[in-house]
């Protein structure tokens, strides 16, 4: 498991893993206004999921120099803005990743991969 080192002090060093991160993000993302899913990255995150759970299906975590970057991959509803769909799933999931870890998220990627449409009934 990768893990991306947060704080040095004098007791120690503090260490998150991704899949943490990559969880609030998930949750976050879930909790979003027109999101109905998530979408695997590709074939081999689909077959993954198949035969064990994922805590970050769907989402990627990557570290660099000064910050976080995360890449979603989401379907909407369908006959929804996507663009103020995006736009929220960005704002909030960056509040809550630097608020909950306290690390700078420096870029939010959200692929949308599908349309959903609900049942009328």
């Amino acid at each position: 498991m990768a893990e991306i080192e947060n704080k040095h002090n004098e007791l120690g060093s503090i260490l998150i893993q991704k899949d943490a991160i990559a969880s609030i993000a998930r949750q976050t993302t879930l909790q979003s206004y027109g999101v109905v899913g998530l979408s695997p990255k590709n074939l081999k995150e689909n077959i993954r999921r198949l035969f064990s759970k994922d805590a970050k299906f769907g989402i990627e975590v990557d570290f660099e120099h000064d910050g976080l970057v995360i890449d979603i991959y989401i379907v909407v509803e369908y006959g929804t803005r996507i663009k103020s769909i995006t736009n929220s799933v960005v704002n909030s999931v960056k509040y809550n990743v630097e608020k909950t870890v306290g690390l700078p998220v420096r870029r939010i990627n959200v692929h949308v991969r599908g349309l959903r449409i609900s049942n009328m009934d």
